[in-house]
């Protein structure tokens, strides 16, 4: 756990440095963007679900991101235009907000917190939960506020479609009967090895603090729902389902409690919905969580 927060540390501030040294073209940003969506985050999405064993009665686990989002829609749609939140704010905070980093800091902490039995369950959260969302629910919502109210239903759905992370997924799941070849599952390794260090590295090149006073209030919205609100939301609804274990409600909540997903602020860059926004609330929330996120796990009982 001490090697994951001391690496989203340095490619933070890696990005940060880069940017200030002027040793990099602005379009910098934009290109790692590209490369991290069509290449490494589909890469990492076909090796994933291709190898994921899922339980049928981890089911709660699959379906907890599934609320998150959902939730953070509903949320932060009612509450973002309230602070004046413009369409492309309150989108940015949706997606930031209504996604978690399940995968690169979810899973080390679990396991650091939970066990083997706690990572079991992450897994499936984070496979079936929260790539599924990214690739689907999010994208859709991305492309929507990108385009306003002029994009017909079609549009969007081959919007879709046509999604690489997206495409991987369905690959992914029409070749589970298939083993693939060493030499393949290496190198999808690889690639999607890349997508955290570098997508940091942009957060950290993209990331401004000197307007953060102005954007403290959507933040504190953003944030308070993505790291207190959902994750108790949560909380609530698992001491109501029966038959569940304790490494279960522990896991799922945990996993809930992440901080925003460094893929959101991607999304939000490709779709141009305030990236700053998004940004901010992945280099602010990364931090934040590694405080947060154990204590609330530690409520589940």
């Amino acid at each position: 756990m001490g090697q994951v927060i001391g690496l989203l540390g340095v490619c933070l501030v890696l990005g940060v440095l880069a940017r200030r040294s002027g040793r990099f073209p602005e379009a910098t940003a934009s290109v790692f963007n590209a490369f991290l969506l069509n290449v490494s985050l589909p890469a990492l999405v076909l090796r994933s679900m291709h190898r994921l064993q899922f339980t049928p009665g981890l089911m709660v686990a699959a379906v907890a991101p599934w609320l998150l989002f959902l939730g953070a829609l509903a949320f932060l749609r009612l509450l973002g235009p309230r602070l004046g939140l413009s369409r492309e704010s309150v989108t940015a905070l949706v997606l930031t907000a209504g996604l978690g980093n399940t995968a690169f800091v979810g899973l080390p902490m679990a396991a650091a917190l939970l066990g083997p039995d706690g990572v079991a369950v992450a897994v499936v959260a984070d496979q079936l939960g929260s790539f599924m969302v990214v690739a689907t629910l999010a994208t859709l919502t991305a492309a929507k506020a990108h385009a306003g109210a002029s994009l017909s239903v079609g549009t969007l759905a081959r919007r879709v479609l046509v999604f690489p992370p997206f495409q991987a997924l369905v690959v992914a799941l029409l070749l589970r009967p298939f083993g693939f070849p060493d030499w393949l599952d290496a190198v999808l390794q690889r690639l999607g090895d890349l997508l955290t260090p570098l997508a940091l590295f942009i957060v950290g090149f993209q990331l401004r603090l000197g307007g953060l006073r102005a954007r403290v209030p959507a933040l504190a919205l953003g944030l308070s729902y993505k790291l207190v609100l959902a994750p108790l939301a949560v909380l609530a609804v698992l001491a109501f389902v029966p038959g569940l274990t304790l490494v279960v409600k522990q896991a799922t909540v945990l996993q809930i409690a992440m901080a925003p997903m460094v893929t959101a602020a991607l999304l939000a860059a490709e779709y141009d919905l305030d990236p700053e926004l998004a940004v901010l609330m992945v280099g602010v929330g990364i931090p934040l969580s590694f405080f947060t996120a154990p204590l609330l796990m530690a409520q589940v009982h």
